[in-house]
């Protein structure tokens, strides 16, 4: 995999563009180790977003843009042995909607994506909130038409082809399924993110 198109932004910053969300995990994952080896010039943070990743702080953007350009990728993510396992209590007030635009019943849409393996595509909205991927096209659901003025925190929800957890009380329009315990952001842990780009997410049903 080759990266598109490489747009300066500012004095220190490249946006890489890819043209899809599995392409940019796959490019977010290997630059995240290059980094780590030591291969990658000095960059300071490296952002993932729905079809791009961005990179800031850099000291000499132009000769990393030609690094870039001449430089052939990985197309898929590296995989994880450890996934993040969140327990989940499938009792969401849109679970019986979801279920219905998915043609299945209710107890179909917890088997579903509980036996679905997510991975942290980008974050954003809030900290803490990760887009998950994994659920198959056909399986996504519009946003409610009237977003709710508030969305308790721990909330499961759905949207486009993504999955979310919200980490705090906040308005939303995602369709919710059910609500989790875990704590997605908490600023006096390290890190303070539960959900990080390109980690694995699990969802497990409990009573």
């Amino acid at each position: 995999m080759r990266v598109a198109r490489v747009l300066p932004v500012g004095r220190r910053a490249l946006l890489l563009e890819v043209g899809s969300t599995e392409r940019a995990q796959a490019l977010h994952g290997e630059l995240v180790r290059l980094r780590e080896t030591g291969e990658l010039p000095s960059v300071e943070e490296i952002v993932p977003a729905a079809a791009t990743v961005l990179l800031d702080g850099l000291e000499d953007p132009e000769a990393l843009a030609r690094w870039l350009r001449d430089r052939e990728f990985p197309g898929a993510a590296p995989a994880d042995t450890v996934a993040v396992v969140l327990p989940v209590r499938y009792d969401g007030p849109d679970l019986a909607e979801v279920a219905a635009l998915w043609g299945v019943g209710e107890e179909e849409v917890v088997a579903i994506h509980t036996r679905t393996e997510f991975r942290v595509a980008f974050c954003g909205f809030a900290p803490g909130f990760g887009y998950l991927t994994g659920l198959p096209g056909e399986l996504g659901v519009p946003r409610r038409a009237v977003p709710r003025t508030s969305v308790p925190p721990g909330s499961v929800g759905l949207a486009g082809a993504y999955t979310g957890v919200y980490p705090r009380t906040s308005p939303g329009g995602w369709q919710l399924i059910g609500r989790t315990d875990a704590v997605l952001w908490d600023a006096c842990r390290e890190p303070a993110a539960l959900l990080a780009p390109g980690a694995r997410v699990r969802f497990e049903a409990v009573a």
